[in-house]
C-alpha cells in the first residue's frame, strides 16, 4: 500500500475494494513473485480502520492535522496524549460522532463521509465505550443488551436475548440481567458499556478513555474485562492514560499533541527509549504517578 496508485484506488469510491482486491491484484501482478502478491493482499484486507491525511477544524482551530493510521484485524492500538492532543477527536471520526473535514477515513472497507447510508453501516461494525456509560435508565440491563441488534440490526428477539447472556456473562456480570442502571456501580455500568456493544458482534472496538469517569476501586474490574477481549484477540483501538494497561495489552502505542501523532511503537520500545523529546516529557510526567 505504498504506491500512490493504490491509495487512489483504496479512496476513490464510496465502498472501499478490500474484498475484492486479491483478485484485482493476483491479475495486475501475475508476473511478481507470488508470495509477495500473496503478501500485499493479506495486509489489504486485514485493514480494519484507514485513515489516510485527516484533519479536522473547529473553526479556525485545527484539531486534527493529516492524521495517517491504519488498524489491523486483531491489533490492539492504545492512543494517548495530554488533554486537547486530537486523540479522542480521532478516535470519534471513525464512527462519525465526529465528522472530519478533509482527508479519508474507512472502516471495514467503507468509506466514511456525509452519506448516512455509509454511517449506519459502519456503526453496525464498530462498538465504541465512552466515559459515560449512557445506558438507557428505564430499561433492565439485559434490555440495554438486546436493544441494538433488536432495533438496528433486525435480531429476533430470542435471538438477541441469546446474545445479551452470552456477553453479560462473558463481562461477568450475568447476575445483574435483571437490574436497572442505577442498583449497579460505576465499573459495573461500564461492564454493561462493554456487553451492549459487543452484542452487535463488531469488527472493532473503540475506547474512549473507559475508566476515567470510574473511582479508582472500580478501574481495575473495568481494565481486566478489556485485558481479556484483547486476549481473545478482539480489535481495539484505546485512548486512555492507563499506562499499565497499554504495556500489557497494546500491539502498538501512539503518542499524540496538538493533533499529530508524534510517535509510535511497540510498547517496549515506547516507554523504554522514546525517540521525540515531546513524548520523553510526557511518559515521565505519566509515568512519575
Amino acid at each position: 500500500m505504498n504506491s500512490t496508485n493504490t491509495d487512489i484506488k483504496i479512496f476513490g469510491s464510496g465502498r472501499l475494494p478490500f474484498a475484492n482486491a486479491p483478485r484485482k491484484l493476483v491479475g495486475a501482478l501475475s508476473n511478481r513473485d507470488e508470495n509477495e502478491v500473496n503478501s500485499v493482499n493479506d495486509a489489504l484486507s486485514e485493514a480494519i480502520v484507514e485513515a489516510r491525511n485527516v484533519s479536522k477544524w473547529y473553526g479556525g482551530f485545527q484539531a486534527l492535522k493529516e492524521i495517517n493510521l491504519t488498524v489491523r484485524r486483531g491489533e490492539r492500538v492504545v492512543i494517548c496524549g495530554p488533554s486537547g492532543s486530537g486523540k479522542s477527536t480521532l478516535i470519534r471520526c471513525f464512527n462519525r460522532l465526529e465528522a472530519h473535514q478533509s482527508g479519508d477515513i474507512a472502516v471495514t472497507g467503507i468509506r466514511l463521509h456525509n452519506k448516512m447510508r455509509n454511517v449506519a453501516e459502519v456503526r453496525k461494525n464498530v462498538g465504541m465505550v465512552c466515559q459515560h456509560f449512557n445506558l438507557f435508565p428505564h430499561m433492565t440491563v439485559l434490555m440495554n443488551c438486546m436493544a441494538a441488534p433488536m432495533w438496528i440490526k433486525g435480531v429476533p428477539e430470542a435471538k438477541a436475548r441469546k446474545l445479551a447472556l452470552k456477553f453479560l456473562e462473558r463481562v461477568r456480570i450475568p447476575e445483574q440481567a435483571n437490574k436497572y442502571p442505577i442498583q449497579l456501580s460505576g465499573g459495573q455500568q461500564q461492564r454493561v458499556a462493554i456487553a451492549r456493544s459487543l452484542c452487535m458482534e463488531p469488527a472493532v472496538m473503540l475506547f474512549d478513555e473507559p475508566t476515567s469517569a470510574l473511582d479508582p476501586e472500580m478501574v481495575a474490574e473495568v481494565l481486566e474485562t478489556m485485558t481479556s477481549l484483547a486476549r481473545e484477540g478482539m480489535t481495539m483501538v484505546c485512548v486512555t492514560h492507563e499506562m499499565g494497561f497499554a504495556r500489557s495489552v497494546a500491539d502498538r502505542v501512539i503518542f499524540m499533541d496538538a493533533g499529530q501523532i508524534v510517535e509510535e511503537g511497540a510498547p517496549g520500545d515506547f516507554f523504554t527509549h522514546p525517540q521525540h523529546e515531546r513524548t520523553k516529557l510526557f511518559s515521565s510526567q505519566i509515568l512519575s504517578h
